[in-house]
Parts: structure tokens; C-alpha cells; sequence
């Protein structure tokens, strides 16, 4: 929905000072997007009152007074449930917030006394903060503008590992028997296209994440409408020249078709509306969980972040940017979920995050765009104490699973590198889900907040 002349120049305006900020907070479906977006909120809220913002600056000095929420720029979109989340946190007992399952929006402003004192300088200044939620199955989405219906096909087919083809074994077994060049039966494309979207429901239940289409997951308004009707051709053997002659009645040209049509009236405006627009950026990856899943879901994992940032735009920011072409300037990669394994293991999980996506960062800093790679909880679940176990002083976490089960557990050692194929054979991971811990203040409790914060936004609060 267009947004009011007047509202358009006061954010132009906004933005020609550097006084906004359009953050995008990006992953993968369970990465914890939401519960990023809850905690955010709520820390600023509450900081110089309760909130622990020992590591940003203008929180530790007294500055930072707090935020306010606004109304939203597109009054077409939702806003972000912060209060549901914050009711589901504070319940008896304790509920994670519901995951996302359409867009929201939320605005901040931040108000704060800048560090250094002048003529010119306020006593209080303003920064408005922009924040953007949707559902981490359409982020995937976004890497099929890069194709078209023939390199998506061939794209699919290379990293079908044996676990994920057993997944889509149903599908596989017809798909495979179809001739491009046959004239399409809708009954018979539809069945396929349903098939094929419960091989990805499956697939996404063993743990993989590099599962397109995204709507096909989560389709919101458009289930049960053609544009969900098509799938990958597997292991298309004529020409790409040869199958784009077909006759429009044939089923590569319809399948194509529906995949041009899903390309450029779904993904496209989802893209130009909300991704192509913002400053910063963090990437939230659930690494512990790819762990637990295995080999093929951790380099599935890696492959779909690698192919994710390829669709946002990077560099240096000037006045011109800011106002008509917003590059994101500075970026932060965090493994979420550190209170699932002990403090000790937190370094390694950064190393071992930064190998993951060792590819992106170095094209990144090749770019000289700002990157900071981190672990974080931003709703804490578990506490850390040292424990007495067969005979020594071992690190553990106490917490209650989402069973209900108060545990002490021993989650051991995270490999700080990319895993070898031998460590799969003993690795034994196995980390429990918690509930998040009771909610004893306003302000919740958290692990490294503050850094992330204060890597995205504390430039903008001296």
C-alpha cells in the first residue's frame, strides 16, 4: 500500500539527515527471527532501566533513554506482535513466541543524549528504527531470481543427497517418467506439484533448509492456486534451446510458465518491496541444529545461506544511497542459541560458523563492508554452572525441555572447523529444545544482545 505524500518526505527527509534505519534480520525458518525481533524490542525499551547493555556504549554510559514504538511506514502490513510474544514469554509456564506466518512491520524510535556536546548538537536526538518480520521459508524464495525454469532444474537435481531423495521418493518415481515434450495433463501436474510440496514439508521436518519454493511451505493466500502447481523437471537430458521451442501445451513450457509467473508476481515484489531497502543487516543461523541434523543437512544448510546472500545488496553507503538506493553497509552473522551448549564452547561455535559461510564473508571483505560474526541467545533458556561429574569439575546447563523436564545436561564439545567425514561417525550430538527461562523482570534476560546491538546500531547513537 502507498504510503501518504507527507509520510514519503518525512521519511526522505529522515533518511537525507542519516536519522533512519531499515534493519533486516535474516534466516532461515527456526533460526529465531522472531525471537530476535521480541528481544531487540524489548531490550531497547527497557534501556538505562533494567535491560543489561553492558556492551553498548550508549546504554553503559546513561545515554540511551529508551524507544518508543510508532506507527508503521505501510499501514497495509501488520504490525509485529510484540505484545503476543512478550504475553507468551510471561505465561505460566513460560511459551516461545509463535513462529512467524505472514509479514509484519515495526517502527522504534530511539531517543538519546549524544556523547559529545556543541553549539549545533541537541540535547536529545532521535534515530528511527525500522523492523521487518516475515516467514523464513519465503527468505528462500529469493534465489530463484538468479535462474530460470532450466538452471532451476539442473540446480535442484545437483545436491539431492540420498537422504533427501528418499524424502521426495513418491515424487521421484513420476516426475522421472514424464516426457517435457508431452502434452500437459492439469490433473496429473497438480497431483505432482502436491506430491513434491509434501516432500518438501518432509524434508524440512528431517532438518534441511535449502527448500524451494518457499510457498510451497508456507503458502499463505495463494494455497490451492496454480501458480503453486509446478516443480523440477529431474535430470533433463535435451538442450535448454531444444525444450524452450516446445509448444506452449507441453509440460516443460507450462511448467515453465507457472515458474516465470511465480517468479515475477510473487518472489519479485516480495523482493522490491521489502529486501531491496535496507542499511543493515544481521543473518541469524541456527549452527547447533545443523549439527544435530547430520551431514547432508549441515552442507544443505551451508549451500542455501550461500545462495541467500547473493540477493541483497552490499556497499558503501553515501547521501545518494540513503535516498534512492540503500545498500547494506554493515553486517552481523550470529549463531543463535549459544545457552544450548556452555560458555566455554562459544568461541568455537563462531569459528565454526565463519567456516560456513567462509565463501560470502570473503567476498564481503573483499568489498571492505563491515562484518562481525557472533553467538548469541536472545531469549535466554538455559543457566551455565560448573558441576562435579565423575570426578572432575565439568561445564553443564540446567534448563527445563518443552516436555516440561527439569535437566542438567553435559551438551560437550562444538568442532570450531568444518566437520570432517570421520566426525560424523562418532560426533553424538544430540541438544535438547528448552523452554525459555520464567520472565522475572521487564526486561529478558539474553547472551550478547547488547554486541549485536551495538555492531548494528551503536555507530548511530554517539
Amino acid at each position: 500500500m502507498r504510503q501518504p505524500l507527507s509520510r514519503e518526505l518525512s521519511n526522505l527527509l529522515e533518511r537525507g539527515r542519516d536519522r533512519q534505519l531499515r534493519l533486516a534480520v535474516t534466516g532461515l525458518s527456526q533460526a529465531g527471527k522472531t525471537a530476535f525481533l521480541t528481544s531487540l524490542v524489548n531490550q531497547l525499551r527497557h534501556a538505562g532501566v533494567e535491560a543489561q547493555l553492558d556492551l553498548l556504549p550508549a546504554a553503559r554510559e546513561g545515554r540511551l533513554l529508551g524507544a518508543q514504538r510508532l506507527n508503521q511506514p505501510d499501514l497495509g502490513v501488520p504490525r509485529f506482535p510484540y505484545d503476543p510474544g512478550m504475553a507468551a514469554l510471561r505465561d505460566t509456564p513460560p511459551r516461545w513466541p509463535e513462529p512467524t506466518r505472514g509479514i509484519s512491520e515495526l517502527r522504534l524510535q530511539l531517543r538519546y543524549r549524544p556523547a559529545q556536546q556543541g553549539w549545533f548538537t541537541p540535547d536529545i536526538a532521535h534515530l528511527t528504527l525500522d523492523l521487518f518480520d516475515y516467514p523464513g521459508e519465503w527468505l528462500l524464495d529469493l534465489p530463484l531470481l538468479q535462474h530460470d525454469f532450466y538452471s532451476w532444474c539442473q540446480a535442484q537435481s545437483l545436491h539431492e543427497g540420498p537422504h533427501r531423495k528418499v524424502l521426495f521418493s513418491e515424487w521421484l518415481a513420476e516426475a522421472e517418467q514424464l516426457d517435457p515434450a508431452a502434452e500437459a495433463d492439469e490433473a496429473k501436474l497438480a497431483a505432482l506439484a502436491d506430491a513434491y510440496a509434501q516432500g518438501l514439508r518432509r524434508a524440512k521436518q528431517a532438518g534441511f533448509s535449502d527448500l524451494q519454493p518457499g510457498r510451497f511451505l508456507l503458502p499463505g493466500e495463494l494455497d490451492g492456486a496454480p501458480v503453486l502447481q509446478f516443480f523440477p523437471l529431474p535430470e533433463l537430458k535435451a538442450p535448454k534451446e531444444t525444450l524452450e521451442a516446445l509448444p506452449d501445451t507441453s509440460i516443460y513450457a507450462t511448467l515453465a510458465a507457472r515458474f516465470r509467473y511465480y517468479q515475477q508476481q510473487v518472489v519479485r515484489p516480495f523482493y522490491r518491496d521489502h529486501f531491496r531497502r535496507f542499511d543493515r543487516q544481521i543473518v541469524l543461523v541456527d549452527v547447533l541444529g545443523a549439527l544435530n541434523a547430520g551431514p547432508e543437512r549441515f552442507e544443505d544448510l551451508s549451500q542455501a545461506l550461500r545462495q541467500l546472500m547473493l540477493s541483497f545488496d552490499y556497499g558503501k553507503r553515501s547521501l545518494l544511497t540513503r535516498l534512492f538506493a540503500p545498500k547494506i553497509d554493515r553486517l552481523a552473522i550470529a549463531a543463535t542459541k549459544a545457552d544450548h551448549v556452555t560458555p566455554d564452547q562459544h568461541g568455537n561455535i563462531v569459528q565454526l560458523l565463519e567456516a560456513l559461510l567462509a565463501e560470502p564473508l570473503k567476498d564481503l571483505r573483499f568489498a571492505d563492508i563491515p562484518v562481525k560474526a557472533l553467538s548469541l541467545a536472545a531469549i535466554r533458556a538455559t543457566d551455565a554452572r560448573e558441576v562435579l561429574h565423575e570426578g572432575k569439575r565439568t561445564p553443564a546447563l540446567k534448563g527445563t525441555t518443552l516436555e516440561g523436564e527439569d535437566v542438567l545436561v553435559y551438551p560437550g564439545d562444538v568442532p570450531n572447523r568444518l566437520p570432517k567425514p570421520d566426525f560424523w561417525q562418532h560426533q553424538g550430538f544430540d541438544f535438547p529444545s528448552f523452554r525459555p527461562m520464567s520472565v522475572d523482570s521487564e526486561a529478558l534476560s539474553h547472551i550478547r544482545m547488547d554486541a549485536a546491538i551495538d555492531w548494528l546500531i551503536g555507530d548511530k547513537l554517539t
